[in-house]
């Protein structure tokens, strides 16, 4: 297996982001299972990192009612993308930002670095 193309990889990136505003957990989760069948790791910068099913599980559990993401910059190079994104609070004026880095692996495996500003 190979890393995934640039339109996989963006395809990827707006899916999953689709699927998480529209509450589709399936296909959220499908979206991760298709682009890393082999290993999902999830990093939050600062704080820490570990197998990214049950963070994303625990993410979807306390954020996705709360959280419409709007895609702001999408920045490919490679087998990696930096994101941009701002996570609107629902029914506030309020947003946090993030800048999200995803490297696809040749192996079916994909790290996700999260940068949240406070």
């Amino acid at each position: 297996m190979s890393a995934p193309d640039a339109d996989s990889i963006g395809s990827f990136i707006h899916e999953q982001i689709a699927c998480w505003n529209r509450g589709d957990r399936e296909g959220f989760f499908q979206s991760y299972r298709s682009i890393a069948p082999d290993s999902l790791t999830i990093e939050y910068v600062g704080k820490h990192t570990g197998d990214g099913w049950p963070i994303l599980e625990n993410m979807w559990q306390q954020n996705q009612s709360k959280i419409e993401i709007e895609e702001v910059e999408m920045i490919l190079s490679g087998n990696e993308v930096a994101c941009h994104n701002r996570n609107k609070v629902k029914g506030t004026e309020t947003s946090i930002e993030t800048i999200e880095i995803y490297c696809f692996g040749d192996k079916g495996d994909l790290h996700v670095r999260y940068f949240i500003r406070s």
